[in-house]
Parts: C-alpha cells; sequence; structure tokens
C-alpha cells in the first residue's frame, strides 16, 4: 500500500492510474455487454485487437503505461525530475498520442483525433525538444504543458455530455452499465490533467 501511494504522488503515478482504469474500465464494460456465448477472454481479446482501431487504440494505452513509468522513474527522487527521464516521457507521451488520433480517426472522431491524438502530441514534443534559455524573456517553457492540457477539453466536455445524457434515465429505471464508460474516462480525465498541471507548474 505505501509503495501504491509512492508511485502517486508524482505525474508518472497519475497518468498510469488513468491508463490503467481506461483499459480496465474498457475490458469490464465490454466483457459485460459480450453475447453469452462469448467468453470473458475473448470479449477482452475483441476489445484489445477487434479491428485495426482498437489494435491502435491499445498500442497508444500500452505506449502511454512506457512513459507513464518514464515520467514516475524521472521524479522518484522529488524535484526538479531526472531531465533525460522527463524528456523520454515527453516523447514517447508524444508517439502514443499519434497512435491515439490515429485510432480516433478510425473510429470516426475526426475532432477527437485533432486535439486528443495531434495537438496532444505536438504539446509533448514540443516540451521534449525545448531547450530552457534563462537569458531569453520570450523564453515560455510551460506554454507547451498548457496546449496539452487544451486538448483534453473537447474530449472532457464531449464526455460530460454523454454523461449528462444518460443521468436522466437512472430515474426511469435505465441500467446502470452505459453510465460506467462516461464515469470511468471523466475519472482518467481528472488524473491525467491533474498529471499535467503537476508537470506544467514544476
Amino acid at each position: 500500500r505505501r509503495e501504491l501511494l509512492e508511485r502517486l504522488r508524482g505525474p508518472g503515478g497519475l497518468y498510469n492510474a488513468g491508463n490503467v482504469l481506461g483499459l480496465a474500465v474498457g475490458i469490464a464494460v465490454q466483457i459485460a455487454q459480450a453475447p453469452r456465448e462469448t467468453s470473458a477472454a475473448g470479449a477482452a481479446a475483441h476489445y484489445l485487437a477487434g479491428d485495426l482501431s482498437g489494435v491502435m487504440l491499445t498500442i497508444a494505452t500500452l505506449i502511454f503505461l512506457f512513459s507513464g513509468e518514464a515520467y514516475h522513474r524521472a521524479w522518484a527522487n522529488g524535484f526538479p525530475p531526472d531531465r533525460a527521464l522527463n524528456r523520454l516521457g515527453d516523447l514517447t507521451s508524444g508517439i502514443g498520442a499519434l497512435a491515439l488520433g490515429v485510432g480516433l480517426l478510425m473510429l470516426g472522431q475526426p475532432i477527437l483525433a485533432a486535439t486528443a491524438g495531434l495537438l496532444h502530441a505536438l504539446g509533448k514534443f514540443g516540451s521534449a525538444l525545448h531547450r530552457p534559455n534563462p537569458a531569453s524573456s520570450l523564453d515560455w517553457p510551460w506554454i507547451y504543458r498548457a496546449v496539452v492540457i487544451e486538448s483534453r477539453v473537447p474530449a472532457i466536455l464531449a464526455t460530460l455530455i454523454e454523461t449528462a445524457r444518460l443521468l436522466p434515465g437512472l430515474a426511469e429505471g435505465a441500467p446502470l452499465l452505459p453510465l460506467v464508460t462516461p464515469l470511468g474516462l471523466l475519472t482518467c480525465y481528472l488524473l491525467w490533467t491533474r498529471a499535467d498541471i503537476m508537470l506544467m507548474k514544476a
């Protein structure tokens, strides 16, 4: 328990808490919605690699898990973080965002592909490539971190709208399962955004 709490103190732990939660919720909902003749393993496999978009989203998640671990190790001794590992986290997170964007585009979500994918990647790559210049008054490294936070806004709004659409149905006896995915995603976005803010403040 102590080790788990230690991991959640830095941005890497928060990123990966959201990554694991999102993956677990997605697989659980897929299993719950699968036909009776489909096994849990089969439903999980379909979620992870049922089509090319699923494969791309799974690849993105694996890359994000790697980048989260890089951030965790960079911040293991507190502030200031290990610069090389922090840049590795930024770089690999940017690659993961590109893979996410491709997967979202395949799912017919061009706006989310452009924001959660491309815009997110630009912010992460900017952070990875930026070299501080204390002598310049125009050196604003936080602006790349701000781009990452801004890239999450459309997805958060879409999730909030979906949650608001489903909530009235609960009073009429609608099943709770459809709410699991948007509520899980909102929790993930809170964790990820908190990690984004920690990196920007640093």
